[in-house]
């Protein structure tokens, strides 16, 4: 039976009112700094090369065409994974790290490797024909689910702190995606563009026409969709406890072959027959879209339940007030109180308060993970980390979410009877009782103040 994690200790408790923050390693190539270099390099060099490869394929105007009508859907698909991750938002180098990981290095490793694959076994086979299909059902969703994995994988190893459960690797993954969806939709869409210029087919006839229909107006979601399951098992395993090794192998393992059983079976529905793809995307697709979709819906809510029961054993001990863990465990009010800070101190102002919101979450979703013996040795050394950043934001934040639980919080009715209410003193003796002020539901709401005014 896991035990709870200890109460949090008072403020006061500590010698210097707030706990210290962890140090930094000491070897260099653990700096931040190089870490970031070398990632950023790397990325940068494999945008080059896969620049150079589709413009070579696709030619100048293909390629400006292909770019233009393949980055219609990013900002939709980049919007719904940010907004999943709102309660407990990852930083903006893991988004893009992912985005670029998608967009740059898996799109060129599918690339050299799928004709690669595919030419050895034309090669070796004499079947030119065959070489597709098998390159198309079998080698492309391998290579490709690898490779995109791969983004998803090194968040889960290097950023653990930032990836904790179902959520974090379905915004992971369907971010990483999106990226290599963009770039495929470039070679795609400006290889047909260069078709129809050859056989001067033009519009609603065009290659370019139906390749935009299949690709952009139908499945926009389509490889977000495959990879979201390899990001699913990872986050299933990111919730298995130190002692489940064998789950947390397992569980990414199944999450990675499902994503490649789909992505074949996407692929290879040209090939079932005249309706095979209005099958496979009826069957197999619209259904697990609607699945994953209520899966990351779901845990998103959970874990806005978790921020109201965790936190208000950090309010008790005196490093929240007494009403933000009702505020935190609310999007209305977080947000209410974002839109608070920016009009009093702008938008340093609401990025401080969406540092302390995105922090008091972690610290709730850690003490939660904690509990269920999900969390090691670390766990204090985390608590004190993220005890000290609301600390240190706390003059910033705690007005604007005071403000956010007034306008928030659900009305309270009070009925007090007429006669109970006593009469002003300043009331002339004899008069009738002044009720001016009160409602049915006690005393009306006073003008809204400004805490950050000097008084």
């Amino acid at each position: 039976m896991v035990s709870r994690p200890p109460a949090p200790t008072h403020p006061a408790a500590h010698t210097d009112g707030v706990p210290s923050p962890a140090s930094r390693p000491a070897h260099w190539w653990q700096r931040r700094g190089v870490r970031y270099t070398a990632v950023s390099s790397l990325l940068a060099l494999s945008g080059l090369v896969i620049l150079a490869l589709v413009r070579r394929q696709t030619g100048n105007e293909g390629f400006l065409v292909g770019l233009g009508l393949a980055v219609l859907p990013v900002p939709l698909l980049l919007s719904a994974f940010r907004w999943l991750d709102r309660v407990d938002p990852a930083p903006w180098r893991n988004m893009v790290f992912a985005l670029a990981w998608g967009a740059c290095a898996a799109a060129l490793i599918a690339i050299l490797a799928n004709g690669f694959a595919t030419r050895w076994i034309a090669t070796a086979t004499t079947d030119p024909a065959g070489a597709d299909n098998l390159g198309a059902t079998v080698i492309a969703p391998f290579v490709e689910e690898s490779a995109k994995g791969a983004a998803v994988l090194l968040v889960f190893l290097f950023r653990r702190r930032h990836f904790t459960g179902i959520v974090d690797g379905v915004v992971v993954a369907g971010v990483t995606a999106t990226g290599f969806a963009f770039t495929e939709n470039i070679l795609y869409l400006g290889t047909a563009f260069g078709t129809d210029r050859l056989t001067g087919d033009r519009w609603l006839t065009s290659v370019t026409a139906a390749t935009f229909f299949v690709r952009i107006v139908m499945s926009p979601f389509a490889h977000p969709l495959f990879t979201v399951l390899t990001g699913v098992g990872l986050g299933l395993a990111a919730r298995c406890g130190p002692g489940r090794r064998v789950s947390r192998v397992l569980l990414p393992a199944a999450g990675l072959l499902l994503a490649m059983c789909m992505h074949a079976a996407w692929n290879g529905s040209s090939r079932f027959g005249e309706y095979g793809f209005l099958v496979v995307y009826g069957v197999l697709m619209a259904p697990a879209f609607g699945l994953l979709t209520w899966l990351a819906v779901f845990t998103r809510r959970r874990e806005l339940r978790t921020v109201r029961e965790e936190l208000p054993a950090y309010a008790v001990a005196g490093w929240l007030t007494p009403a933000e863990p009702y505020v935190l465990g609310s999007m209305r009010a977080r947000r209410v109180a974002r839109e608070y800070a920016r009009h009093h101190l702008g938008r340093a102002g609401a990025r401080e308060v969406a540092r302390y919101e995105a922090d008091a979450t972690s610290l709730a979703l850690l003490r939660d993970r904690a509990a269920d013996g999900r969390v090691g040795p670390e766990f204090a050394a985390r608590e004190r980390e993220l005890l000290h950043a609301l600390w240190g934001r706390r003059q910033v934040a705690r007005p604007a979410l005071a403000h956010a639980a007034r306008i928030t919080a659900p009305p309270v009715p009070v009925l007090l009877p007429p006669v109970l209410l006593p009469p002003a003193p300043w009331t002339p003796y004899g008069a009738a009782p002044s009720y001016a002020g009160w409602t049915a539901y006690g005393p009306a709401r006073q003008p809204a103040y400004n805490p950050y005014r000097a008084t």
